[in-house]
């Protein structure tokens, strides 16, 4: 049996980039730590929930490269001398990543009570109607 690509299709020009796109999704892991929520708040906004206990702003890092929006988190030593008996509040490093379509913005990230709110705006595109002119040779 013959795989069908993106790229394969006759109809489906100039769709190189989105087969990469979904092999590179497919690619990343599936960890699960940190647990997030994502939540169409509206019809072009969107928030992603990260749940980062312990964590502060500033051990949070949170770029977009290349239409990939990647959340980044490290805390670093508190200073004080702690003999646990139990730890169960996770305290290692991390990085997510999600996709970003192309007209998807971030507008904005806030931390409160442990959770990590960033928030995604989708600005739609315009239509563009282009008349091509015929030559002669």
């Amino acid at each position: 049996m013959t795989k069908l690509t993106f790229t394969a299709h006759p109809y489906l020009l100039g769709f190189e980039q989105l087969e990469r796109l979904v092999e590179r999704t497919a690619k990343s892991g599936n960890e699960g730590y940190p647990p997030f929520n994502i939540e169409a708040t509206s019809d072009n906004t969107y928030r992603i929930t990260l749940a980062v206990a312990g964590f502060r702003d500033e051990d949070l890092q949170i770029t977009v490269e290349d239409r990939q929006l990647v959340i980044r988190g490290r805390q670093g030593e508190d200073g004080l001398d702690r003999v646990y008996l139990h730890r169960g509040i996770a305290a290692r490093a991390f990085q997510r990543s999600f996709v970003l379509a192309d007209g998807v913005e971030v507008a904005g990230a806030n931390l409160d009570h442990g959770l990590l709110h960033i928030d995604l705006q989708r600005h739609a595109p315009e239509t563009v109607v282009q008349t091509i002119r015929i030559g002669r040779k």
